[in-house]
């Protein structure tokens, strides 16, 4: 099974200041929905990984979240893409928990959903917590500079061997090319 695991806000959806608390404010970055479904065409099951704080921090609700992610999933649908599953975080960092990025209880949940070791699963993010968490279960950390990615490149430490790409849309070019 071909599987690429990819961050939410700043990879698929322009990122905001005040979080995404509303459908409408939900925007793709150009170029993402198209990726995705040159990924889902290529035969990859493309999933999601993402921490959602703004629910932990009350800021939206269940409701609201799911009313966001089906507006993703009807405009990946409209270009021929498909989304398989989400995987979220609800929780702030203050709550500790073990599925926050970088911790990896999101990637436990998805090695025991798809029966899956992740090395060598691309994992694509514009944040040092996606990067940190793809490398500690093996996976290929992969940052892409839309959203926060030219900051996390510029301040951060990123791990061996993360691959940088300007985008989704060169990411995925690049992938399908390459197998």
């Amino acid at each position: 099974m071909k599987l690429i695991i990819l961050d939410q806000t700043g990879v698929i959806n322009q990122c905001s200041d005040t979080f995404i608390k509303t459908p409408e404010e939900w925007i793709p970055i150009p170029g993402s929905l198209e990726a995705i479904a040159r990924l889902t065409h290529s035969g990859y099951r493309v999933v999601i990984a993402t921490n959602q704080s703004s629910i932990g921090r009350g800021l939206i609700d269940m409701t609201t979240y799911n009313a966001i992610n089906d507006q993703m999933y009807k405009a990946i649908h409209h270009v021929g893409g498909r989304i398989d599953a989400i995987f979220f975080c609800p929780h702030t960092d203050a709550d500790k928990c073990t599925c926050r990025k970088p911790a990896t209880g999101l990637f436990d949940e998805i090695m025991q959903r798809y029966g899956v070791n992740l090395r060598n699963v691309p994992v694509v993010g514009d944040s040092l917590k996606d990067l940190q968490a793809a490398a500690a279960v093996g996976a290929i950390p992969i940052l892409v500079l839309t959203g926060h990615g030219q900051v996390t490149r510029n301040e951060s430490e990123i791990p061996a061997n993360t691959q940088i790409f300007e985008n989704l849309a060169a990411m995925a070019h690049a992938l399908i090319e390459n197998t």
